[in-house]
Parts: C-alpha cells; structure tokens; sequence
C-alpha cells in the first residue's frame, strides 16, 4: 500500500527522500509529502496526485535540513486530497507522522482526543498519531519523566503503539528532538538501511538500495530510534533488541526502465530469463533418469513431504491464479488433492482440519496481509495438536527477507528480481516456475510419474527461455497492430480449459488492471451455460487453444462465440490450418506439451493488456486505485 521512506544523516534529505518516494510510487500515487525538521521546526510539503505534482511545489519551496520522513499514499481513510496527504501533524505542528496500514481504533482514539481539546483537520486515521504523540510528551514533561529518559520521543511512541490497533508501520519526527526518527512497525512491512554515516528506514528495499544495501527488516511488535550515531531496537514492551544487518544482493538497475517504455513491458520482456534463473536455481543440470535423486533441487528437508496427504493453498489476486495452475499440476501429476482459497476468505471460514496437511501460502511481496493471517490462524489453529495434525507450511515468495518466511517452516524463492508495474507479470511468471519445481519434485518422491514421462517434461523445460525469446517479438508486433481495435471496447471474453483456465482469469485480471476494460474468464466449456448471452459483435473474444486433450473442445467452443459474430482471437500455435480458418486473429505461441504450455500462452495476454492500456493513453505502470503489495485487510 503505501510508501514510507526516512532519512538522518549530513546530507539534504529532502532530495533522497524524493527519490525514494519515486522507488516507491508503484506503492501508491494519489498524493505525497515530505517533512523535514529545520531550526527547531516542521517544514511541510505536500501535494495531490502523482509525485511529480510534489516536485514541482519543491522546487519553488527550500525544504531545507537533514532528517526527514516522507510518504507516497495509497488512500483508505478520506479522499486523495491534499489535506489528507502525509505527513499528518499534531495540532501545534510539533510532531510529523507518516503511516502505512490502518488504525482500526482511530474513531474512539480520535473522539479521546477531541474531547481533551484536540482539534482534526483530515479524514484520515493517521491524524491521531501525531497528536497521540504529542500528549504523552506533554504528559512525561509535567510529570518529569522526560529527564530520566534516554529518549523522550521513542518512550512517546512506544506508548503510543501500544495504545493502537490494526496493521500499521509509522515513522515520528519531534521539532523537539530534531536528531532522531523513531520508527514502528506492526503487520505492514518497514526496513531499517544503514549506511555510511547516515541511515534510512522504507517500506520497501529500492528506497534504499540507491544508498547501502545493509538492512534489518524490523519485526512485528518492534521500534527503533534512528539517529546520527546510530540505531536502537525496541520491543514494544520496552525491551533493548540486539539486530544485525544483512547485505542485499539486488542493485538499482533493476528499477530502471533500461530503454522501455514502460517498466510492465521492460518485465513482461524479462520473463525468459525469470524462467531460466529459476531453473539455475532449482533444476539439476545433469539430472536424467538414471539419476539417482529427483530432477528439482529445492530448499527443504527431506522429510518435509513425509506422510503428506493434502495441500491447501492460500492466496490473492494473481498468485491465487498461480496457486490454481498449481492446484493442477499437484493434482495431475503428483496425485495429491489439492484446495486453492482466497486468502481473505479462509481467515473466516476455513475448511476443516485434516492431518498430514500442507499449507502453501503465495505472495508476490510476502506482505500480503490477508496471505499471512491466513497462515498464523492455521498455525494457530493446528499447533498443539497430534503430530498428524501439526502446522506444516511453505512459503512462495520473491522476498525471502519478508513476514511470510519468517512465518512459515520452509519457502521457495521465486528469483524474479524486484517488480515496479503494479500489474504483476514476471512475478506470475516466476510464481508458476516455482509449482512447476515443487510438483516435479513431489512427483518424483512419490513416484507418480513414469521416468520418461518425468524426463520428458524436463527436457521441455530447458527449453522454455529460448522459445519464449524467440516467439515474443512477434508476437508483440501483432498484438501492437491488434490494440488499434478496441479504443471503444467496453468488454472482454477470455476462454480456457484444463490447465489453461486459470491463464485466461490472469490475462482477464491484467486487461481489467490497466485498461480499466469489463473482462471476465471462463472455463470455456461453461460459456454456453450463461456468458454467451454476452456475445455480439461489439465483444471481443480470446480462447487459449493449445493442442492436447482439451484442444478440440475449446476450439468447438471457440466456434460457438464465433457464431454470435464475436471477434475471436486465439492463443495458438499457427501451423493448424483449423485454427488459422477459425479465428479472426492469431496471437502466435510456441509449440510445447500442454502441460507446460501456460508458461507460455500468458505472455501475450499480458502484451495484449498492455498495449491496449498504452494506446489508451492510460498510466500503465501505476493504474488506478491498485497498490502493488496490499499491506492492509
């Protein structure tokens, strides 16, 4: 959701904090602001909409000294007006705050507070805390407390957070205390980055990755004071934490647009190498079927599928669409039963309790907020039990600095690299590489596969990166032509089947994301039974045909909409004569075993999504009202 950064240190901070709001605008782009504390006072700046709105007001403002906190907002609580933006405030302008998450409690806290005299200029949640601050400050000076302490504003704060309720990450400034940041965190994602003589604090690593790749994520339940001789950690109880930074790995190149247009097509472009790092990763490469181990080399146990008899997943948006190719792949080839469930809708009507059960939990940034209430209530609600019924759970993530594998007992790093378009593609990507390994693996200890069969889909796979670089140019070129058609288009059919059924809810999801089109998926066996009264000529149609078992069904299927005067575009290879007769336009893929053919055939919806959103004139990389990690319920 929204995007923290902080800075103390000699330098100007407002120019670094400015960057660092551009690092992380995919978190939220309605409004933003930066505070600074200079001669003993709050220096403010704010603005509605984009972030160069607030660039441009800095640069007739001389924001001028070296701490300061700024926010890029995704809006809950109050409209994307520039009153509502952060930082917030307290009354007297003392205190600044900036928040990612929400306070569940602010309406009681608030009605508190202006019944003590306190008066509200917004409608966000977040104005409580400033003013909360500010109270117990007042409070520990008229009883002297403040002279005993080591820190008067990290005391406020702790406080304060303990008197809040909801998932929140705030960083506090004090015209008081100008050298210090104290910063918090509960259930929202907050880094600590330390650098030479100067330190950061972010909701996420490219804000710092510009300045030092040293970090230590702070936990749930903690809070630091940072200032220019250093970082203390706290508990929220009070308690000194001992934490050491760990150095990155990723670089600042990878949030660049590197000659793209646009940072969703600079990833969409990336895929073939998502898919053959993943493979570097977790696939032997001298594995055959002589081999005396499986083929996947993943990071857990090798008592970790002992007695397993089932799987749930939990998962949102478009790693719920993953999580359903993988419910395929476990299903079909390891032969294992598997469940797929909103993660916002297990929290409060999970299924019963099953021993030697699995639970994957996947998320893109693993800060996902529902994803992860969704693993500590089934760890919650399994743990004490009998052995057959104890937690057992794996992580799929592209952040294995994050809540989730902290959670979890095992998780698998997808290798994606950092993703600026809030509309995920590679991360998809890399997500389904991942089921691809788990499933091979799971199959492979279990025996389900024959060897050739097994050795078969290996081989495809060490193809994939090539075909993928060889058929994506074209297809670009015919779905760039293709995205003239439909400036007018208010409506869109996507049609799979089988495995490729949750691809045409992913290439519906993208088209809905950033071309704000009404797209819908269905199994395309079901579109006679309701979604074809939809059809006319004004409604595009776009069916996933790949040869295999389910190849002439979805073509007779295909043929149904094309008999409403549907305009019907394909996701096929183009050698069969029938599909080049069949329909109106062909988006090109590759010739690969149906099995592995998802992989392939949601690249050019992605391309199909994206060029109509860029011929729209729409904000590809930051569509509206989307945030890339949903940090809040």
């Amino acid at each position: 959701m929204c995007g923290i950064v902080g800075y103390i240190g000699t330098q100007s901070a407002s120019s670094i904090l400015l960057e660092g709001l551009r690092q992380l605008e995919y978190r939220g782009y309605d409004s933003a602001g930066i505070a600074t504390v200079w001669e003993d006072k709050i220096d403010l700046v704010r603005a509605k909409g984009k972030l160069y709105n607030l660039q441009t007001k800095l640069e007739g403002h001389d924001l001028q000294g070296t701490v300061g906190i700024g926010h890029t907002r995704w809006a809950t609580h109050g409209k994307p007006e520039e009153h509502n933006a952060h930082p917030h405030v307290d009354m007297s302008r003392r205190v600044a705050v900036v928040q990612n998450g929400i306070v569940e409690n602010y309406r009681e806290l608030r009605d508190g507070l202006k019944q003590r005299g306190y008066e509200f200029v917004t409608e966000t949640d977040t104005e409580v805390i400033p003013n909360l601050v500010a109270e117990r400050l007042d409070e520990m000076r008229a009883g002297g407390e403040w002279v005993t302490l080591v820190s008067p504003l990290t005391e406020a704060v702790r406080r304060v957070v303990n008197d809040l309720h909801g998932a929140f990450a705030i960083a506090v400034l004090c015209a008081d205390y100008p050298d210090e940041i104290v910063v918090a965190r509960q259930q929202a994602p907050l880094i600590i980055g330390f650098g030479q003589g100067e330190f950061f604090c972010a909701s996420d690593t490219p804000a710092v990755l510009p300045y030092t790749n040293a970090i230590v994520p702070l936990e749930n339940g903690e809070l630091a004071t940072l200032t220019p001789l250093g970082v203390e950690i706290y508990s929220f109880a009070g308690d000194r934490l001992k934490r050491h930074p760990h150095i990155l790995t990723t670089t600042t190149s990878v949030s660049e647009k590197q000659g793209f247009r646009h940072f969703m097509l600079k990833e969409i472009y990336e895929q073939p190498s998502v898919v053959r790092a993943c493979l570097d990763a977790y696939l032997h490469p001298d594995w055959t079927p002589d081999s005396p181990h499986s083929p996947i080399r993943l990071p857990l146990p090798s008592t970790f599928y002992d007695q397993l008899e089932q799987v749930q997943i939990v998962a949102c948006g478009t790693s719920w669409h993953a999580a359903l190719v993988g419910k395929y792949l476990l299903e079909q080839l390891a032969g294992i039963p598997t469940q797929v469930h909103y993660a916002s809708e297990f929290r409060y009507a999970p299924p019963p309790l099953t021993a030697h059960t699995l639970l994957i939990g996947v998320t893109q940034s693993g800060e996902t907020a529902d994803t992860l209430s969704a693993i500590s209530m089934e760890k919650e609600r399994r743990t004490g039990l009998s052995e057959a019924f104890a937690p057992r759970l794996l992580g799929i993530t592209n952040r294995m600095q994050s809540t989730l594998t902290r959670l979890v007992d095992q998780a698998i790093d997808t290798h994606a690299g950092i993703e600026i378009g809030v509309a995920a593609t590679k991360t998809f990507m890399a997500q389904l590489m991942a089921f691809y390994c788990l499933t091979l693996d799971l199959a492979y200890q279990r025996q389900t596969l024959p060897s050739d069969r097994l050795a078969e889909i290996v081989a495809t796979l060490r193809q994939l990166p090539m075909q993928l670089e060889a058929t994506m140019p074209q297809q670009e070129r015919v779905v760039e032509q293709l995205a003239h058609d439909f400036a007018e288009t208010q409506d869109f059919i996507f049609l799979g089947r089988g495995i490729n059924f949750p691809i045409a809810l992913e290439g519906a999801l993208k088209l809905k994301e950033i071309s704000y089109i009404h797209a819908e998926g269905y199994p395309a066996g079901e579109m006679k039974h309701g979604p074809i009264a939809l059809l006319d000529a004004k409604v595009p149609v776009v069916a996933i045909a790949m040869p295999g078992h389910v190849y002439e069904k979805v073509l007779s299927n295909a043929q149904e909409a094309k008999a409403r005067d549907a305009l019907l575009i394909g996701v096929t290879p183009s050698a069969d004569p029938h599909a080049t007769e069949l329909f109106d336009t062909i988006l090109p893929v590759a010739l690969v075993d149906e099995l592995l053919s998802p992989i392939l055939s949601v690249i050019p919806l992605q391309l199909l999504a994206y060029h109509i959103a860029a011929r729209r004139g729409l904000d590809v990389d930051q569509p509206r009202n989307l945030a890339k990690s949903v940090t809040v319920e």
